[in-house]
């Protein structure tokens, strides 16, 4: 193959790659507002969270359709027996906010032992509620999910870490800049998506 040839190659492929990582970022960003507007009742937090997560693995794996009726379609298919799972976690998460509040005044002798504990539970929390819905399926039950998703808490403490980043950068970020909680959001749960595949993938040859 002449120069000119490799050339030509390299620009079309590096041209094509660019593309695909720019259609994935469009893909996050939509389904980063289709599950910020399918939360908002609460109720659907959970199957929110899953139908975002199948539609992201849907995209990335080429297989079934990501259309906006696709989401609707996943959320219906997720919200059955979620709800009362998703209002446990809004009800823990309020919890966890009024406690950080009440450390925040310095009246409590053991504030930082409190601060801790929230801290950890709030990660642990968000990684189950990650795992779980990466781990949905049409048909699945939640409550063996969660269970499962527990689990991994001390099994697989590498994608604990891995979730618990992309949790803290989007705290981080939509503190600085309240609308990036709609890019970070999809990004957060392709990473869930992504940890789950890789817990998911078999071993390879030694």
């Amino acid at each position: 193959m002449s120069a000119t040839g490799r050339n030509d190659l390299a620009v079309t492929t590096g041209a094509g790659v660019r593309g695909t990582r720019f259609a994935l970022f469009g893909e996050t960003l939509l389904v980063g507002v289709l599950v910020l507007v399918s939360l908002l009742p609460l109720v659907t937090l959970l199957a929110a969270l899953a139908a975002g997560c199948a539609q992201l693995r849907a995209y990335v794996d080429g297989t079934g359709s990501t259309r906006l009726g696709a989401f609707g379609v996943r959320l219906r298919a997720a919200l059955p027996g979620s709800w009362p799972w998703s209002l446990a976690a809004v009800g823990a998460g309020l919890l966890l906010l009024f406690d950080a509040a009440v450390v925040r005044t310095g009246q409590l002798p053991v504030g930082e032992l409190v601060a801790a504990v929230c801290l950890l539970t709030a990660v642990g929390l968000g990684a189950v509620l990650l795992r779980a819905a990466a781990g949905w399926h049409p048909g699945a039950a939640w409550p063996a999910l969660l269970r499962a998703a527990a689990r991994t808490l001390r099994t697989d403490p590498g994608g604990t870490v891995l979730l618990t980043l992309a949790l803290t950068g989007l705290v981080l970020v939509t503190w600085q800049l309240v609308p990036l909680v709609v890019p970070m959001t999809g990004c957060v749960l392709l990473a869930a998506v992504a940890v789950h595949r890789r817990r998911a993938a078999p071993a390879g040859p030694e």
